[in-house]
């Protein structure tokens, strides 16, 4: 049976799902685009291709905290729609360094793009903190099956408009994010006024613990370490893929059609995640999801054909589903309400920084080392993150058996 809060919460996801798939359009084309177009503008030396990309992640990163605060004090709808405009901003200036040919104007626009995207990323704990407990996970996977969309719509907006300014190649992408940030913040209104942070705070809550408490939950470290794990391997061999295909003489139409079958991959599952971690738990299906990023490096270990870098993104894409949704559920459940802003600003601050480092670390390893070594790191950090999951299990059975 459907509760109240149930419907309350399915709505807010709908519209959260909804502005994922218009707004967060606005990573793939920073991903995919800003490596190419970095790649142009730069002179003899390409090892800093991947830097605008790197800008980007990096204002996700700066942006998180600044954006958690905002959402507390103007609420979801006026925050989310700041959002907006941040990312409106980016790719203004974006546009205007590519017809200046200005390489570093352009990792700045793509930083701010960052910055607007920091608010995209709260969508997702937004859905659950309004979702009763049985719902969280399939609350936070509602949001992320937004991604289809995204996965259509981003790469198409690259393949129509990046010659529609010509001759300056893809700013005509750009500016079309002027007009994705403008129908995100129309979808976005839909969101119900919410409280304001007096009458929030007049409600009783539990007293918020110190960060330092809070963070050092088991199951707060597994959560974050393994997000971090995934989303760093997922951005480390994405950011690279586009110059690996490029380089081995495919088309860039066929580098984009790549992407957009990656971020297919990495929120089409979102329909059926949450059920399979109402059923066989957060645990497993974290495993499950860096298991999947192994085998992404197998396959483009196994050759360059471009059938294989394709299999490889979509794996990708699956392998970051599974582990990033089960970890930011995991994540979820380890703060009380009143802890929200610290525990989620922490928490992707730690998780975009290094998201950021992953991303400039992979033009320079790829650069330095090719595609191979690129893809021989997912080993390790998979490992790591294994191991992880496997401690947080003992730990758990210990607990239980104690309690008897």
């Amino acid at each position: 049976m459907t509760t109240a809060s149930t419907r309350d919460a399915r709505r807010t996801a709908i519209v959260l799902a909804a502005a994922q798939a218009i707004v967060g359009s606005a990573a793939p084309i920073a991903i995919s685009v800003g490596g190419l177009a970095g790649y142009y503008l730069l002179g003899a030396d390409k090892s800093l291709a991947t830097a605008p990309v790197t800008g980007f992640t990096v204002g996700v990163a700066l942006g998180a905290i600044p954006a958690a605060l905002v959402l507390k004090r103007l609420g979801l709808r006026l925050g989310f729609m700041t959002g907006t405009v941040m990312t409106a901003s980016g790719g203004l200036i974006a546009t205007l360094a590519l017809f200046a040919q200005n390489f570093w104007l352009f990792a700045a626009g793509l930083a701010l793009i960052g910055v607007g995207n920091a608010f995209v990323q709260q969508f997702r704990f937004a859905a659950a903190e309004s979702a009763p407990v049985e719902f969280k996970a399939r609350a936070i996977s509602f949001v992320l099956a937004g991604g289809v969309l995204t996965a259509i719509i981003g790469p198409q907006i690259v393949i129509f408009t990046r010659e529609l300014l010509a001759p300056v190649m893809f700013a005509g992408t750009f500016t079309s994010v002027l007009g994705i940030a403008a129908v995100g913040a129309l979808i976005l209104s839909a969101l119900p006024r919410t409280q304001s942070e007096a009458q929030a705070a007049a409600v009783p809550q539990m007293p918020a613990r110190p960060l330092g408490e809070i963070i050092r939950q088991p199951k707060y470290v597994t959560g974050l370490l393994c997000g971090v794990g995934t989303y760093a391997l997922m951005s480390f061999v994405m950011t690279g893929a586009p110059l690996a295909m490029v380089g081995c003489g495919f088309s860039t139409d066929q580098a984009m059609l790549g992407i957009s079958w990656h971020v297919m991959a990495m929120y089409a599952p979102s329909f059926f995640t949450g059920k399979l971690i109402a059923r066989f738990g957060k645990e497993k299906i974290m495993a499950a999801g860096l298991v999947l990023l192994l085998g992404c490096a197998v396959v483009a270990l196994s050759g360059i054909e471009l059938w294989q870098f394709w299999t490889a993104l979509v794996l990708l894409g699956v392998g970051w589903n599974f582990g990033f949704i089960g970890s930011t559920a995991m994540v979820a459940e380890s703060y009380h309400p009143s802890e929200k802003g610290r525990a989620l600003g922490f928490h992707d601050f730690v998780l975009f920084s290094t998201v950021a480092f992953a991303s400039f670390m992979s033009g320079l390893v790829y650069n330095l080392a090719g595609w191979e070594m690129l893809n021989w790191i997912v080993f390790p950090v998979s490992a790591v993150c294994l191991a992880a999951l496997g401690l947080l299990a003992v730990r758990g059975r210990r607990h239980v058996a104690a309690a008897r």
